[in-house]
């Protein structure tokens, strides 16, 4: 066995993992990246980048059907927007990210890594990487696969395969009214298929607020999507002329693909969990700095969706600056203050996660979704009618909700329903993060006329 020895060995080059080695790096200290598949990871190859590439598109053509005067066609040229998501993906080529890592100072290291002993590495079976200070984790997450009769027997679509594929299925069959779910099903059918989306409950997106998942359903419809709701599949057989789906109800449905879209959980799995007294496939549960609280000596950190605390990118390389600057402090011999706020925790996991479902209306969301059962917490919603949306689209509808602390006069969450509100969730975040009062809210004047008066207007129902 050939072995190396580095400050800080980080397993798995995806964005958590390359902020993470950043982070360290940029702490002086000597960092290996480990990558078993492409640096750059799920989210750059076949998640967040490509699914938005292969969104952004139909949004753009509903939006200037909506607006008057605007020159357009009927349909998207899918190979056009193939072609255009291919090249943010590089066509999988991550060239650019290896080198990337190496002018950070990185040093990048391809293969399987397992942890094999008390800050020890090993890769593909013979190389032996040691970590004189920490260890650090970001695997990030695989999907997750329910148990149903004959399913084993079919090639079905994951995630990867929906946002990859270079040709349009003529029907498509989605499972799963989550954001991979309906944010596929919406592409697809605006791509050419004819969509078949099955949801377990009465509308998709069910950790959101209500209104939500019913304004959604109603884009999904509005654009051809047959949603299933209330149902599921409990059988699926190769039928020769396609994949046949049973549904709950005994509806059969022949579809050309499948896409299995029901939830995601922590890459643990053939990590060496185990041989560090750790059960393998369950999440790594951390403090706020990352450092991961099963183990002891100090030694391990873990970072995004393998710790299972909040699934999406942008919060893993919030907690993976988090856990880098941790340990470059500690090898620094500086004293790390692990207090909420501080720039060594991930104190906004608690408080103030943020996401996106890029569908058509999008929802931008952050925070509680409903108040707390039990509290003196106060929801207000209100209907998106403002000047500025009504600029932006002909019959615009959309809604918003706050949730506010009555008792300390701060907002706990913020959702926005409607086209183009995704930018619009960032100052909410600000508010919820930085605590600011209303009182001290309603000074801060949105401009005329955007979709952002629609603070204005909350403000107001509340009662400012």
């Amino acid at each position: 066995m050939s072995g190396q020895t580095f400050d800080v060995v980080v397993i798995g080059g995806g964005p958590v993992g390359e902020v993470a080695a950043e982070r360290a790096a940029r702490g002086g200290l000597k960092v290996a990246l480990v990558e078993h598949e492409r640096f750059g990871g799920e989210c750059s190859y076949w998640a967040c980048v490509p699914s938005k590439a292969l969104l952004r598109p139909g949004n753009l053509l509903a939006a200037a059907k909506r607006v008057p005067g605007v020159p357009i066609g009927d349909r998207i040229d899918p190979a056009a927007v193939f072609a255009r998501r291919d090249w943010f993906t590089g066509k999988g080529d991550d060239t650019g990210q290896v080198d990337w890592a190496r002018g950070a100072g990185i040093e990048p290291v391809r293969g399987h890594g397992e942890i094999t002993g008390e800050r020890e590495v090993t890769v593909d079976g013979d190389r032996v990487l040691t970590a004189r200070h920490a260890v650090i984790v970001c695997t990030g997450s695989v999907p997750s696969r329910p148990s149903i009769p004959g399913l084993d027997t079919i090639r079905t679509w994951g995630s990867r395969e929906a946002t990859s594929a270079s040709s349009v299925p003529a029907r498509l069959g989605v499972l799963g009214g989550g954001v991979v779910g309906v944010e596929m099903a919406q592409a697809w059918a605006r791509l050419g298929s004819e969509v078949h989306l099955v949801i377990t409950g009465e509308r998709p997106l069910p950790r959101n607020a209500v209104f939500a998942g019913d304004l959604v359903l109603h884009g999904l419809r509005e654009e051809g999507v047959y949603v299933h709701t209330m149902s599921g599949v409990t059988g699926v057989s190769d039928t020769g002329n396609g994949i046949e789906l049973v549904l709950k109800d005994g509806e059969r449905l022949v579809v050309d693909e499948f896409l299995v879209a029901t939830g995601r959980r922590p890459a643990t799995a053939g990590l060496g969990l185990e041989n560090i007294g750790l059960e393998a496939g369950r999440a790594l549960e951390v403090e706020d700095t990352g450092r991961v609280s099963a183990v002891d000596g100090g030694w391990l950190f873990a970072a995004g969706d393998v710790t299972g605390r909040a699934p999406l990118t942008h919060q893993g390389k919030y907690a993976a600056r988090a856990a880098g600057d941790t340990v470059a402090a500690l090898a620094a011999g500086e004293q790390v203050t692990a207090t909420p706020w501080s720039r060594f925790t991930a104190t906004a996991d608690h408080h103030a996660i943020p996401q996106v479902v890029f569908t058509d209306p999008e929802v931008a969301a952050v925070g509680l979704a409903d108040a707390r059962p039990g509290s003196a917490d106060r929801v207000v919603d209100i209907d998106i009618a403002v000047a500025g949306s009504s600029l932006h689209a002909d019959g615009y509808t959309g809604k918003a909700r706050i949730v506010v602390d009555t008792e300390r006069n701060v907002l706990l969450g913020v959702t926005f329903v409607g086209q183009d509100v995704s930018e619009l969730v960032h100052s909410a975040t600000v508010a919820i993060v930085g605590e600011v009062p209303l009182d001290r809210l309603w000074h801060a004047v949105p401009s005329f006329p955007t979709i952002s008066e629609v603070w204005l207007r909350l403000l107001e129902a509340y009662g400012l």
